[in-house]
């Protein structure tokens, strides 16, 4: 038996009063992923446990099987991990975004989703200006970076907000507070400086795109052990192919594998078709394979309705297609977002989100499309997140 499963990241979300009160899913055409609905189980799952925040890293991680309540790791480690970056003793990291901040609000958390190559230029200036012995900015993909702090754990007591969760809204409201949050701030107002004037975004300004004008620090974390092998619990050899480091980070904690494919991003450039191809290639060495997609998710945070469409209705097309093909008999699939993205509010929220069992061994429960509400007609329901595992694998718990 072969197992697939695939995270359409955020793709879930709240009804649009301006679109007849649907939600993207039901606006989306999806003849693929409602062929599969017709054919396979269809039903509700809590990804985050209640109390805890709503990230990509907590409901993920119920998905691949782990209880996050026992699990959960400091976000920040998770992404230096998939960047190779190492945290010694009395060595903290953050979370470190690129943004835009127009007349004092968070005018854009991703700072127009900035190109890799031109955020690599800012975060070597910013080394260069306001890095030390103590002070280190590595760079990541797009917007998305880590700084590492020596010798100022205290900084780990400061009360962070994502930039994500803020869009619009006065940023002096939501900067770094409470103990070690001086060291946050300062380098958060000295990076205006270096950032204005730098050739990037002169050109970035001239091109009429969105400059990064601020780093924002969040999400911090120490040093953080490795999870239980997924091999070891589950006794499946796996791999994952996913575009944000995040994603990656947790799961080579979990030592599984992760999946090169070309033209792998985080937004609607992303080449679906290659990455779905990758990954079920990937079976001939693998018992389990994991797609993520992160363009959903980013079209939520951005409050694009369209976009989020586009992307759900690319990941029908263009990945789902290529599951539904697989030709051996023998494959057994998950589909979920990890988390809602609604586009009210931008950002993750914790409700439970619809998933769908199909293939070997599973046999319809009346469903007829992969909707919110769909879903929840089934009266399916799991309420801890990381039993589903078990449910794909045939482990029932």
């Amino acid at each position: 038996m072969k197992y697939c499963i695939l995270i359409i990241d955020g793709a879930s979300g709240l009804p649009l009063p301006e679109r007849g009160g649907k939600t993207c899913l039901e606006l989306a055409y999806t003849p693929n992923l409602d062929a599969i609905a017709k054919e396979g189980i269809l039903g509700l799952v809590r990804t985050v446990p209640p109390g805890m925040e709503p990230s990509s890293v907590c409901a993920c991680m119920s998905v691949l099987g782990y209880d996050p309540k026992q699990h959960h790791r400091g976000r920040a480690a998770i992404e230096a991990r998939s960047m190779g970056i190492t945290i010694d003793e009395g060595e903290v990291v953050f979370r470190c975004n690129l943004v835009a901040i127009g007349d004092g609000k968070m005018w854009d958390y991703s700072s127009g989703h900035i190109s890799t190559n031109e955020a690599q230029q800012l975060i070597e200036a910013l080394n260069e200006s306001l890095g030390s012995d103590k002070v280190h900015f590595y760079p990541g993909v797009g917007y998305r970076h880590i700084c590492k702090l020596k010798g100022r754990e205290d900084t780990l007591l400061a009360a962070c907000t994502p930039p994500h969760d803020i869009p619009g809204k006065p940023i002096d409201d939501f900067l770094p507070e409470g103990p070690g949050s001086e060291l946050l701030r300062d380098l958060m107002e000295r990076s205006r400086a270096v950032l204005w004037e730098h050739p990037v975004n002169i050109k970035r300004r001239s091109r009429g795109d969105i400059p990064a004008t601020m780093l924002w620090l969040f999400w911090g974390s120490g040093r953080v052990a490795d999870m239980p092998a997924f091999k070891q619990i589950y006794r499946l050899n796996a791999a994952i192919t996913s575009a944000v480091d995040v994603v990656r980070g947790l799961t080579r904690m979990m030592s599984m594998g992760v999946l090169d494919i070309p033209g792998v991003k985080d937004g609607l450039d992303n080449n679906f078709t290659a990455q779905a191809g990758g990954a079920l290639t990937a079976l001939k060495e693998y018992d389990l394979v994991v797609i993520h997609i992160e363009a959903t998710d980013e079209a939520g945070h951005v409050g694009s309705i369209d976009d989020k469409i586009e992307a759900i209705q690319r990941v029908d097309r263009e990945v789902v297609s290529q599951i539904r093909s697989w030709r051996l008999g023998n494959l057994r699939t998950l589909i979920l977002p990890d988390h809602p993205t609604p586009i009210k509010t931008q950002t993750h929220s914790d409700e439970p989100v619809p998933f769908m069992l199909w293939g070997s061994g599973f046999t319809s429960n009346g469903a007829k499309r992969f909707t919110e509400a769909e879903a929840k007609s089934t009266g399916f329901f799991i309420d801890e997140g990381y039993k589903i595992m078990g449910r794909l694998i045939g482990l029932i718990i």
